[in-house]
């Protein structure tokens, strides 16, 4: 089956933790300072939130793109499919090294679903109380991201809601120990993911994967 892996989408998450520390590390290490003695509940809260939407995105793209190839010549579909979540993946790669810009511009896409998400957070702001961090994180699970949106492809080249909810849930539990140590160590992470050499290993470890795949597409 033309899918990318469990373990690269794992990776994937775990290698763009220099770009989540960019996308949510405003909303971690404000929760961090929120809630007098409930820090790491809070956390724990943002996080399950995000897992969630991560978890229902796949099972609703993968369920669809499941209904589509039922539609439609299924091959070239899915080969398609694999193929543009692959190169998605080499240009999120050179974003994170530092060489493109391209992802950038694609997560403007998402802008307009964010505009109207965005005031729905605020309402759990400051958050006090775990309930709010897990809304928070559930909210939050949607917003405009590179990163996002090329493991949300693979979950549709998955064909099926079940394996589209496994592929993006293994992408959020790559990105997991990122913004858990986020919320303890903000200044220290901060401080090293602008360090060119982080960068570069992850960006170019992540273009490594997206350009393995599509080597194994061509080859077979």
């Amino acid at each position: 089956m033309l899918e990318i892996s469990l373990l690269s989408l794992f990776i994937t998450g775990l290698l763009g933790g220099v770009h989540c520390l960019g996308m949510c590390g405003g909303i971690v290490t404000a929760i961090s300072v929120s809630g007098t003695g409930q820090k790491p509940l809070l956390q724990v809260g943002y996080n399950l939130g995000r897992l969630a939407s991560y978890t229902l995105m796949g099972a609703l793209l993968g369920g669809l793109s499941e209904w589509g190839m039922a539609q439609a010549s299924y091959r070239p579909l899915q080969v398609g499919l694999f193929a543009l979540a692959n190169v998605l993946l080499v240009l999120l790669g050179l974003y994170l090294a530092g060489f493109s810009a391209m992802v950038g511009r694609i997560e403007k896409l998402g802008s307009p679903l964010w505009q109207h998400l965005q005031p729905l957070a605020r309402r759990f702001l400051p958050v006090r109380h775990p309930w709010h961090s897990i809304m928070v994180g559930a909210i939050w699970g949607w917003v405009p991201c590179g990163l996002v949106y090329t493991a949300s492809l693979a979950a549709l080249a998955t064909q099926s809601a079940s394996g589209g909810a496994l592929a993006m849930l293994s992408f959020g539990l790559g990105t997991l120990p990122n913004l858990l140590l986020m919320g303890a160590f903000a200044a220290k992470l901060q401080q090293l993911k602008q360090k060119r050499p982080v960068r570069l290993f992850a960006g170019l470890t992540v273009c490594a994967i997206g350009l393995w795949h599509l080597a194994n597409l061509i080859i077979s």
